[in-house]
């Protein structure tokens, strides 16, 4: 028996994560806030803040956050790259990066940093898995309420947790379960599509 890369984009996503989080132990916090946050207080004439809308989540806070975010993501995310193929998983990551990257800097007083959008991204997505055309899964629903329903409740409430990335990034993943899997009705997906 050998060992496989068997889910390129969760496991490269995965190790540049825990890579960036030991380096930022190393630099003493200078990585991860100078490079891999978000905040209202970017400028967007430094280039890097371009960067940090991506790259934020890698960042993570210490390593209880980036455990927390990530036995989610190796948990569903290897099934759901089997199913959609990695460039479609390589770019809902990325849009949903982008897009809670954007929502905070322009609306948002705080930072933000941490795959927790990814992880609600994959949650909602992950409900799709059977997804018949004119149909809502009840399991989305029951997810909706569960997961998404929970954050708003939090939201009320006074922590450090972003639970606008969390869903954002559930909304994020209703909608590319609901654009994907209607274009898998006309045609199975290959491993080189798009999600667009």
């Amino acid at each position: 028996m050998k060992l496989q890369y068997n889910s390129p984009v969760i496991l490269t996503f995965t190790l540049i994560s825990t890579a960036v989080l030991a380096i930022d132990y190393v630099t003493a916090h200078f990585l991860i806030t100078n490079f891999f946050t978000v905040s209202s207080s970017m400028s967007l004439w430094n280039p890097i803040s371009y960067f940090r809308l991506f790259s934020h989540v890698f960042g993570h806070a210490d390593w209880g956050h980036l455990l927390s975010n990530f036995s989610f993501i190796l948990l569903i995310g290897p099934l759901l790259e089997e199913k959609y193929g990695s460039k479609i998983m390589m770019e809902m990551i990325l849009i949903t990066a982008l897009l809670t990257g954007i929502i905070t800097l322009l609306f948002m007083n705080m930072t933000l940093l941490g795959a927790s959008g990814i992880v609600f991204m994959l949650i909602l997505l992950s409900s799709f898995a059977n997804f018949k055309s004119g149909r809502i899964p009840i399991t989305f629903l029951l997810i909706v309420v569960l997961y998404i329903g929970k954050e708003v409740a939090n939201s009320f409430g006074q922590d450090s947790i972003s639970q606008f990335a969390h869903i954002f990034g559930g909304i994020c993943g209703g909608i590319f379960g609901f654009i994907i899997n209607n274009k898998t009705e006309k045609k199975p997906i290959a491993q080189e599509s798009s999600l667009f």
